[in-house]
């Protein structure tokens, strides 16, 4: 029985998301798997198995995009399948704000503002916090409450939030957001 890869799910795909991920990957001494980046997503759940196989080491970053496709869209397809998989141990979702007119919401279990703060609250696409506790508005997080993971947590458009999380600044704001990933579920330790 080979050990499962330990991944982090990351529902954004465009390029702003693609380099702020790449940047952290390699930060935080993990993977981006680059091709899952699109908008929407273009790689199945099938094609982003054999790619996660193939990174040399964990933790591997995934990002999974709908471009506000009502329901589950391939993003979502791919996400699930991957999340799902019996060959992946997934160590939590960055689940991101999108100014979505369809109103899909999840359950989180902490967002990081703009600022870099944690709160109960969850965020809108800049990064703010908005009014109503544990829940997130985004465009591929319909099918997140099925999903049993350790952590789920919130963060405002990947890359962006008003240039705070810019990848030439570091991308801080997902920085913390993986680091946080990583902490909580014991990544370190093993």
């Amino acid at each position: 029985m080979s050990t499962p890869r330990r991944v982090i799910l990351i529902t954004d795909g465009d390029e702003y998301a693609k380099r702020a991920v790449e940047h952290v990957a390699k930060e935080v001494g993990g993977r981006c798997i680059s091709m899952s980046h699109g908008n929407p997503s273009k790689l199945t759940g099938p094609e982003l198995i054999q790619l996660i196989k193939k990174a040399p080491y964990d933790p591997v970053l995934v990002m999974f995009d709908d471009s506000g496709i009502v329901g589950e869209g391939a993003g979502e397809n791919a996400l699930k399948y991957v999340a799902l998989h019996k060959d992946i141990e997934v160590l939590g979702i960055i689940a991101v704000a999108a100014k979505s007119r369809h109103e899909e919401w999840s359950r989180i279990d902490v967002s990081i503002d703009r600022d870099g703060e944690l709160t109960p609250y969850g965020v809108d696409k800049s990064g703010i916090p908005e009014l109503e506790i544990g829940k997130i508005n985004g465009d591929t997080v319909y099918c997140l409450d099925e999903l049993d993971v350790p952590l789920k947590v919130g963060i405002g458009d990947i890359g962006k939030m008003a240039r705070r999380d810019d990848y030439r600044l570091g991308s801080p704001i997902t920085k913390k957001a993986v680091e946080l990933i990583l902490e909580r579920s014991g990544f370190h330790d093993k």
